[in-house]
């Protein structure tokens, strides 16, 4: 094991800055997937559990739904929200039960709503609710991209060490080239933030900036 002293956003900007690092690249036709931006993880003015990384995380999924859809390619939302007994999800929620715990996100409730600042198209986005970390787990996911000749999978949301990774982890396994847009990812420290898009980028992902994957689009 490497010992080192350095904190993990240097450790990223190294990795980042390597003008070697090796890519996945782009591919011929992408879909975006924007994980679990509801009120439980994007409003810390409101919940514990929600944070914040870049303030224009939201603007900046926007402009990229609103150019997918300008390429008719697919718009993917995903959320969790359980039921009231919290029995669907599973050992997942036999840790603590407390009123922030996971399995207390209910139906109907407040923190199980999509974010009032984002544009979702509820007519042509697809809207998924998921119970696990990734958003491949259990969800119609995998044939949708199939079915629209994905070979390039988009991903926002959070938080970067969890749902985020987890999703990208799938992505890469069922064979999507993967990128993650950096400053539409966010978590609740730095230190996991961080030290997760290096191993993403290392391992299982291309990290690309929101300006990069517009030009992309663009093109």
């Amino acid at each position: 094991m490497e010992h080192s002293a350095k904190t993990a956003r240097e450790i990223y900007a190294e990795v980042k800055a390597n003008p070697a690092r090796a890519r996945f690249g782009f591919g011929d036709k992408a879909a975006l997937v924007n994980v679990d931006l509801q009120k439980a993880y994007t409003r810390p003015d409101l919940y514990p559990t929600a944070y914040e990384t870049d303030p224009k995380q939201l603007n900046y999924v926007n402009e990229l739904a609103g150019l997918m859809r300008a390429k008719g390619w697919p718009v993917v939302w995903t959320h969790v929200a359980y039921m009231e007994s919290g029995e669907d999800c599973g050992v997942w929620g036999t840790r603590t039960d407390t009123p922030d715990s996971l399995q207390n996100i209910k139906f109907g409730s407040d923190r199980a709503e999509f974010d009032d600042r984002l544009d979702i198209d509820r007519v042509r986005d697809v809207l998924i609710l998921k119970k696990m970390p990734s958003a491949f787990h259990d969800t119609l996911l995998t044939s949708l991209l199939t079915f629209h000749g994905v070979d390039t999978l988009l991903v926002t949301g959070g938080s970067t060490s969890g749902c985020v990774r987890a999703t990208a982890v799938d992505s890469l396994s069922r064979g999507f080239r993967t990128i993650v847009v950096e400053e539409c990812v966010a978590d609740r420290h730095e230190s996991f933030h961080f030290a997760n898009l290096t191993d993403l980028q290392l391992k299982y992902a291309d990290i690309e900036s929101v300006q990069t994957v517009k030009q992309w689009l663009a093109e």
